[in-house]
């Protein structure tokens, strides 16, 4: 199967291309040169901005891919201009989504009025009603490279790719996705305490209890490779993550048992926390999705269980930390006066 792959290079990229690779697919790679990634040998190269798709028509048109997947839509014109470079050429156009699609994400961060919704979230639970959920009250500048973020939505996406009469399309939402390579670094802000042998790691209570749902990065590419290569994807919504949902004191634990940490979840009353600490989110609003449907449509299951996962993404963690580290997130005697406050 001839697969072109827009983006690529960076975080589960590479290991979706490389699986795909292994499959014994004709993969090519479409990006913008930015990021160095360990391709596999065979895999073609084209370079070029997916913003400017129609700059690279005529490349893209003649490598006449099977199926286009597309790593990084983020904005509605991204899902248009694919949709309209590689229609009468592909059979079909696999999109990354996201889980803030739902109206339950809205209510976490305060962009959605209305009750905590209960119970797990299926690909047909309700969605945000509100557009543009990183959009700032005041625009940004051109020029600021998080001026994208005002346009974001994966919901356009996903409308312009599932809508298409003539182009069949294949979303797959993913959960908060975690392991090697993760260039928010998402296990960072713990690790770094257990590393630095805190004794303490303060969680708001009510923080504590919520859960949203993960997903390992080897485990994620998995199912973007199978959803790829499955016709039966075709015209299919699908959530990806793990089958259990921790909540996030669980969550702390389990990377403390995988670093060897000594100390301990302590738990402070709801919203008495120091500002650096309060992630300012309405924890009543959980986020557990329900990834039945990957999984018995195409068989998907998870190859890396969760120890292993985090013991791989602890040592990365460890040998890569951010370049930047903000040190009022890491206030160690603001912390420790509140804890002996509360004593």
């Amino acid at each position: 199967m001839r697969i072109l792959v827009i983006g690529g290079t960076n975080f589960m990229g590479p290991l979706v291309v490389r699986s795909l690779s292994e499959q014994g697919h004709e993969v090519t790679v479409f990006h913008r040169g930015q990021t160095r990634a360990d391709l596999p040998c065979g895999v073609k190269e084209l370079l070029g901005d997916r913003r400017s798709l129609a700059e690279n028509v005529v490349e893209l048109q003649r490598l006449a891919p099977e199926v286009v997947l597309d790593m990084i839509p983020a904005i509605e014109q991204d899902a248009v201009e694919v949709m309209s470079v590689f229609r009468g050429v592909a059979l079909r156009v696999v999109a990354i989504s996201s889980q803030d699609v739902y109206q339950a994400f809205g209510r976490v961060n305060g962009k959605e009025s209305g009750p905590v919704e209960s119970g797990q979230i299926t690909e047909e639970s309700p969605l945000r009603e509100n557009l543009y959920p990183y959009r700032s009250e005041t625009p940004r500048d051109q020029d600021d490279p998080k001026r994208w973020q005002d346009d974001y939505d994966k919901i356009l996406v996903e409308r312009v790719v599932m809508s298409d009469a003539g182009l069949p399309g294949t979303i797959l939402r993913l959960p908060m996705v975690y392991g090697p390579g993760d260039y928010q670094h998402r296990l960072f802000s713990y690790l770094k305490r257990m590393d630095d042998h805190r004794p303490a790691i303060l969680l708001d209570e009510a923080e504590a209890q919520w859960r949203w749902t993960h997903g390992y990065v080897e485990n994620v590419a998995d199912a973007i490779a199978m959803a790829v290569t499955d016709e039966r994807a075709a015209g299919r919504i699908y959530n990806v993550g793990e089958p259990f949902t921790l909540t996030m004191a669980e969550w702390v634990e389990k990377v403390g048992k995988s670093a060897g940490w000594q100390g301990k979840v302590v738990l402070v009353p709801r919203g008495s926390l120091p500002e650096p600490l309060r992630w300012g989110i309405n924890a009543e609003q959980d986020i557990v999705v329900d990834t039945s449907r990957i999984r018995e449509e195409l068989g998907y299951k998870e190859r890396v269980d969760l120890e292993k996962a985090l013991r791989s993404t602890v040592t990365w963690e460890r040998a890569n930390p951010p370049q930047e580290i903000d040190a009022k997130e890491f206030d160690y005697v603001t912390e420790d006066a509140f804890v002996n406050a509360m004593k």
